[in-house]
C-alpha cells in the first residue's frame, strides 16, 4: 500500500549491494533529518517493502542476483512509490529503460551525497503534489463479530453495542486487518502508524493492544482478536472482509 509521503522525516530505503555506499550514505541522510532503512539485495527489499512505510527508494541498478531494473518493474507492478536509480554505467541504455520502467530519477555514480538529497526533496515535494495520499472515510472491515468503521473509529457489535476508538486504537487496527493473519513486529506497527522507530522501552504498541484486548475481547465479549507472538510481536486473528 503506497504510504503518503512524510516530508517533514521522509523513510528511504537505500538499496545498494555494497556496504561502503550503503552505511555511509545512511549516515549523511539521517543527519539531515530522514530516517533510513537499508537492504543490500532486491530480495532483502522486497522483504522490508510490505510491512514498512517507505517515502521513496534509492535503488542501484547494478546488483548480483536480481538487479535494480527488475526490482523497479516489480515495485511498479504494485505502487508508485518514487524510486532514485543509482547507476555506474556509462551507458544510457539502462537509465532510459529506467526511466521507462516508471523511476522518477537516476543518478550517476559517483555522486556527490548532496546532489542525491536534493533529489530526493524534489522527487518527495513532486510525488506529494501528483499523489496525495487517499483517506476512504467510508471503509467498513467486518472483523469477526465487530464492524469497523474506520472513518468514525468505530466498532459495533453484531449485538448493538457501540466502541469508540481513539485515533492511535483506531490507526492500529487499520494496519492490522489490512494485515490480518500475518504476525507484525513492534518496530513494523510503529514504523506503519506512527512513522518512527521504537526505543528498547517503547510500550507504545502494548499499551493500544492492551486497550483494544479490553474493549474487543472483554468477558462480555470473549471472541479472541488479537494473538500475542512471542518474540515476535502481534496477529489478528479474526476472520476479517472487508464491507
Amino acid at each position: 500500500m503506497l504510504q503518503e509521503p512524510n516530508i517533514a522525516e521522509p523513510h528511504i530505503l537505500v538499496v545498494d549491494d555494497r556496504r561502503d555506499i550503503r552505511d555511509p550514505l545512511r549516515q549523511f541522510l539521517q543527519k539531515q533529518g530522514m530516517r533510513v532503512s537499508l537492504a543490500a539485495s532486491a530480495s532483502e527489499a522486497r522483504k522490508l517493502l510490505p510491512d514498512a512505510a517507505i517515502d521513496l527508494i534509492v535503488l542501484d541498478i547494478m546488483m548480483p542476483g536480481e538487479d535494480g531494473l527488475s526490482l523497479c518493474r516489480h515495485i511498479r507492478t504494485k505502487s508508485a512509490l518514487p524510486i532514485i536509480l543509482l547507476t555506474a554505467l556509462a551507458d544510457d541504455t539502462d537509465r532510459i529503460v529506467g526511466l521507462e520502467l516508471g523511476a522518477d530519477d537516476y543518478l550517476v555514480k559517483p555522486f556527490n551525497p548532496r546532489e542525491l538529497l536534493a533529489r530526493i526533496r524534489a522527487v518527495l515535494r513532486r510525488s506529494q503534489i501528483e499523489q496525495p495520499a487517499i483517506v476512504d472515510s467510508t471503509a467498513n472491515w467486518q472483523i469477526g463479530p465487530w464492524q469497523f468503521d474506520a472513518g468514525a473509529q468505530l466498532l459495533r457489535h453484531e449485538n448493538g453495542a457501540d466502541v469508540s476508538l481513539s485515533n492511535g486504537e483506531s490507526k492500529l487496527l487499520e494496519v492490522m486487518v489490512a494485515r490480518a493473519g500475518r504476525v507484525l513486529s513492534r518496530a513494523q506497527l510503529l514504523d506503519l502508524t506512527q512513522g518512527r522507530e521504537g526505543g528498547p522501552f517503547d510500550r507504545a504498541i502494548d499499551n493500544h493492544i492492551s486497550r483494544l484486548r479490553k474493549k474487543i475481547e472483554s468477558p462480555d465479549n470473549p471472541d479472541r482478536v488479537f494473538q500475542t507472538v512471542w518474540g515476535g510481536g502481534y496477529k489478528l486473528v479474526a476472520e476479517v472482509k472487508k464491507r
